[in-house]
């Protein structure tokens, strides 16, 4: 059974990193590196644009599709403060949008999916009857209106790589 789960998971990884080859090799490990400072966010930001391929630059746009190859399109946006950015599932697979706790602006509001308060509440949720999962078909919505950096994942779909930032100016 343990042999049977690693290969599904392979293929689903596989699956994943060829959807996903143009966007951007760096995947979640990138996301890591950046702080919510300004100085941060710059490093990130050149690094990003300097890496060609339209997933791994800012995009401004205040829509973000889910899909069924496990990814957040685009994976980076920028928006202006006050903006609200709508999730749309646009495949058939449900997904969740859920913010790190530790990786918004200071004195950011949480957001995810379901309307949880925190990381833990959100992961919790999910755990107990999928809450927070949003349905082909449906959107979330979320208002950022503090400046910074923000990212974010599926609950159940971090480990093949769907996570994204939000850069609000």
């Amino acid at each position: 059974m343990a042999t049977r789960r690693t290969f599904v998971r392979g293929l689903a990884v596989v699956a994943g990193a060829a959807l996903a080859g143009c966007s951007s090799s760096g995947g979640s490990s990138g996301g890591g590196d950046g702080e919510s400072s300004s100085d941060g966010e710059t490093a990130t930001e050149t690094a990003e644009s300097s890496d060609g391929g339209s997933g791994s630059e800012w995009t401004e746009t205040s829509t973000v599709e889910m899909t069924d190859g496990l990814a957040y399109e685009p994976k980076n946006i920028q928006v202006e403060a006050g903006t609200t950015i709508t999730f749309e599932n646009v495949g058939a697979i449900g997904h969740t949008v859920t913010a790190y706790e530790d990786k918004i602006p200071d004195g950011a509001e949480y957001f995810a999916s379901g309307g949880f308060d925190s990381q833990q509440a959100a992961k919790d949720g999910y755990s107990n009857g999928q809450k927070g999962n949003i349905t082909e078909g449906e959107s979330y919505e979320v208002t950022l209106e503090t400046t910074g950096t923000y990212e974010y994942y599926c609950i159940p779909h971090e480990m093949n790589g769907m996570v994204g930032k939000i850069k609000v100016v």
